[in-house]
């Protein structure tokens, strides 16, 4: 199943984000710290053009650390982009972004104009909690679903910065297909849109390779499960989520394993890895190709 969403609201976005960008002397795009590819804006490098790029890896806390760094190296290969990593709340945290943003437009004058900065992210990935966080004050929505903010907004924020919110929006085509269930399983899509049994087995099969341990310890398993069918059944039985004749409740699993991974009951995952995406990206180029 090939996931897209791309709701008109979002279509208008990014008709309003391309009119903006050529007046603003900065961006910090928002991605989520445990599928920094994934949650990219593809769009963002080709509407930006020249424009330093401050790159917040958010829910740091919730990330596998070591790939978080090997992200931060990867990131930063790309001209006039900066990545760093946050979490939720830390003001001081969220003020280190505005230094640096002074830092990354050395020939700025405060003192006679504002510092125009955009912030972009794609749904739910933390960004207007981390405006609020810089202002200091509830500037921004915030929610637990996607597509809370609907419209653009200036914001005032300390050392004469102008920060313009967008709305979150995704692209018309999550490519390569991983993107798409990645995206949903982290929450960035709406459960309405999404086949849970489908986006939980992904997940399924996808922390059997990589987070084999963590597995067995969130869900007491002896031996590992052989495939993600069977970690989903393993759960339901250990679980008693079993309906009529003791089938299992696959639904009621794909919930749990989803909020579990989202809350980070599971620990610290990252679901992709530089070497993931890069391996992916060539694979896609090839099948294109053909």
């Amino acid at each position: 199943m090939a996931i897209n969403w791309f709701p008109g609201h979002m279509h208008k976005a990014r008709k309003e984000i391309k009119k903006e960008m050529p007046q603003m002397d900065l961006i910090i795009e928002v991605v989520d710290a445990r599928l920094p590819f994934s949650s990219e804006n593809p769009l963002v490098p080709a509407l930006r053009g020249d424009t330093p790029v401050i790159k917040v890896l958010n829910k740091r806390d919730l990330a596998d650390p070591e790939i978080t760094r090997q992200w931060l190296a990867w990131l930063e290969k790309e001209r006039g982009v900066r990545a760093i990593t946050m979490t939720h709340n830390q003001r001081a945290e969220a003020l280190d972004i505005l230094r640096l943003a002074g830092e990354m437009t050395p020939d700025h004058d405060r003192q006679k104009r504002a510092l125009r900065v955009m912030i972009l992210g794609i749904p739910n990935v933390g960004k207007s909690t981390l405006i609020n966080t810089m202002a200091g004050r509830p500037a921004a929505k915030t929610g637990n679903e996607p597509a809370v903010t609907r419209a653009q907004q200036a914001i005032k924020l300390p050392d004469n910065v102008l920060l313009y919110d967008t709305p979150g929006f995704l692209w018309p085509k999550l490519s390569p297909e991983a993107c798409g269930y990645r995206l949903a399983i982290s929450g960035a899509i709406r459960s309405a849109v999404i086949e849970f049994e489908d986006v939980a087995m992904f997940e399924a099969d996808y922390l059997l390779e990589a987070y084999p341990a963590l597995v067995m310890a969130r869900y007491g398993f002896e031996e590992l499960p052989k495939g993600g069918l069977a970690l989903m059944d393993g759960i339901a039985l250990k679980r008693r989520f079993l309906g009529r004749g003791g089938v299992p409740d696959l639904h009621k699993v794909s919930e749990i394993l989803l909020n579990e991974f989202r809350s980070g009951k599971l620990g610290r995952i990252s679901l992709e890895t530089p070497a993931m995406v890069e391996k992916e990206a060539r694979e896609e180029a090839e099948r294109d190709g053909a």
